[in-house]
This record gives structure tokens, sequence and C-alpha cells, in this order.
């Protein structure tokens, strides 16, 4: 048994979704609206599917909703305010754990050791990002180098911003989760990059908006890899939203996150939305040639990615492929098998992999793997 708590959300649907094209199940869907529990699980009339309430302020409610489960998969948030309840509860139920969000403040939470002596996982961070784009460079260098010494990486999106993926971006900046303008150079350097208002990449739309940002989970690849050098893009394809995110430091929560949901709103009218991610990797092979290899990630919501992602750490928990202990998924799962999975749930649109730089994709290349 699998419990999603918030399963009946944008992301929890997809994650639902997502488990049920990996063959996964039975699932108990559920969260402090049953009826809306109730009428997903009636939609997607699969028989191995139920639907429970379940308060995640009210201990022996995410008991009984966890009772009985392998994994609790949470994609309820926002994740600053949900805090360590779910993934204490899980780990006293004996099960795995998974949290699409709960990043460096969640992870400080929880006692690695707790988790070991129980034999269970608390697999953080399962989502679009932090997540995928932890996990897609880990994969393209293990499927192309025996060493890795330069990353270059472009992440934006074009989709409305949630009240809670608003609240728990601003929650993010308010923690420090990033360092604008900073680079790695064999550790984390701030005021090394500048931003680029008129940047043209392949697979986003037009001109856009390149913003130098290293975040926590960047340091941790960057480390992984053993960079010596990476350069980490967040790309803004709306100029509402760029204006916004420009505007939020200093405004209150309430009338910050209205503004960037706002402002997304006005960038998403007539246009369709995406999700992509581009990565270029420098390095060496066994033979000590140097090799640049490039990545496009391509989808549609960030909720499916999201949801998407969730699923493949839920099913690498179940298939135990994972040490016990507390973790970041991106860097616990093994990446070949979880991009593997990743296309199975039928949620990606594009994954383009070829030899040489970034300049060197087209669109006619789209689709190639």
């Amino acid at each position: 048994m699998i419990s999603v708590l918030g399963g009946y959300g944008e992301v929890g649907t997809a994650a639902v979704r997502a488990l049920l094209a990996l063959g996964l199940g039975p699932l108990r869907i559920g969260g402090r609206d049953g009826a809306a529990a109730r009428a997903l699980v009636r939609t997607l009339d699969a028989p191995s599917l139920e639907a429970a309430e379940a308060d995640f302020m009210d201990r022996s409610s995410l008991a009984r909703f966890v009772s009985g489960c392998r994994v609790l998969l949470n994609c309820a948030g926002p994740s600053h305010l949900i805090g360590a309840g779910p993934a204490l509860v899980a780990l006293e139920e004996g099960a795995d754990y998974v949290d699409v969000a709960g990043d460096d403040g969640l992870y400080a939470l929880l006692d690695d050791a707790d988790y070991r002596e129980q034999g269970c996982r608390a697999l953080l961070s399962a989502g679009l990002q932090p997540g995928l784009t932890g996990l897609l460079p880990r994969w393209l260098a293990a499927t192309g180098f025996d060493k890795v010494s330069r990353l270059v990486s472009y992440f934006g999106l074009l989709d409305h911003f949630t009240a809670v993926a608003a609240d728990d971006y601003l929650q993010s900046v308010e923690d420090g989760f990033g360092r604008p303008l900073a680079a790695w150079r064999q550790g984390c350097c701030p005021g090394v990059l500048v931003r680029n208002s008129d940047a043209g990449l392949p697979f986003f739309p037009g001109r856009v908006t390149a913003l130098p940002y290293l975040n926590r989970e960047a340091e941790r690849v960057a480390s992984s890899l053993e960079l010596e050098q990476g350069d980490w893009y967040t790309v803004v394809a709306g100029r509402h939203t760029l204006a916004a995110l420009d505007r939020v430091h200093g405004m209150s929560r309430e009338k910050a996150a209205s503004l960037l949901q706002r402002s997304s709103r006005l960038d998403m009218a007539g246009r369709t939305p995406f999700v992509t991610l581009l990565v270029q990797l420098g390095g060496s092979v066994v033979s000590g040639e140097q090799r640049t290899r490039s990545l496009a990630f391509r989808g549609h919501r960030n909720s499916e990615l999201t949801g998407a992602f969730a699923a493949v750490v839920t099913r690498a928990a179940l298939e135990q492929n994972i040490l016990p202990g507390r973790q970041f998924a991106a860097m616990a799962v093994e990446p070949v098998s979880a991009v593997e999975s990743l296309l199975a749930t039928g949620m990606v649109s594009g994954l383009t992999v070829l030899d040489g730089p970034l300049e060197m994709f087209t669109e006619a290349e789209e689709g190639a793997l």
C-alpha cells in the first residue's frame, strides 16, 4: 500500500496517475478534504484505489492514514507549514517517506540514525526543482563520462504560480535556499556571473532572461560530480513574472504571493505552458579524451513533472534500491533506472541528448535520444 497525502491536488493527482502508469499500488489517497479524495478515486476508476481523510496537523489522523502502508508520499503543502510531522509518523509506522518538497529545513529536523535503525528511508526534495534538476545532470554524467569537470545548466518554465508554490518559493528565499549571481569554482563563489536579459536559448520561446542562481541542490550536484566549474541559470520567459521576482523582496508574504500568482497568470495568457531544462557537461572519457555532451529535457507542467519524479522515487523506495536513512532524492536514486522509470510515466514530452555544446541543438533534432 502507498498512501498519498494531498493526493487530490495538482501535484498529488499527477503523482497518482504516474504511480498507476508504473503499475504501482494499491493506493490510498487522502488529505483534509475527504470529498475531493473520493471524487478523484471515482474519476480514475481503478480497483486499487481508496480514499481517506488525513489531517497533517493531527498525529492520530496521520497514523491512521499511514497504517499498513509501505510508503507515505507527501504531496501536500506549503512544506514549511507541514514540517516534520508526516515524516515522523511514517517512521513510527515503519514506512518509507517520500516528500515532493522538504529541502534543507526538513533534512535538519530528521535524525538519520533513527531511519537507519528502523531500516526506513526519508527521501526529500522529490519534485521538479529541487529533484529532477539534480537527477538529470547526474544521469548525463553517468551515461557518457569518466570524469566531469564543467557544467552549465539553464532551467525555466512557463506555468501558473499556485498559492502553495508561491508560498514555498517565498519561504525558500527567506531561508537562503540559493545565491543570486553565484557560481561554482571548486566551491561557491559569489558575484561571479551577471544577468543576461536578452538570451536566446534552444527550446525556449523568443528572447528570455537568464538569472545566475546557485542553490543548495546545485552545490550538492557540484560536490557529487567533483566539478571544477559550474554555472546554473534560472530562465524567466515572462516579463510580468520577472518584474514580480524583482519586487517581492520586502513585501509581506501575503502580498508577495498574490503578486506572483497574478503575474504568472498574465504571462500565461494565450501561451502554452512548458518546462525546459538544458544541461551541458564537459569532461573526459576513460581514454582521457575531452568530451562535451548536452541534454534538453522538456515537459508541459510543473505539477506533472513533480508528480512523475515523486512516483519514480516511490518506486525506488518500494524496490529497496536505496539504503536506509534520510537523503535527498536526486542524490539517492540510481540515475539510469530512475530516468527509465520517468519516461515510462508518459509525462515527459522530450529528452534529447547530443555530443556537443548546447548551441548545436535545433528543433529538427527534437525527440532523438
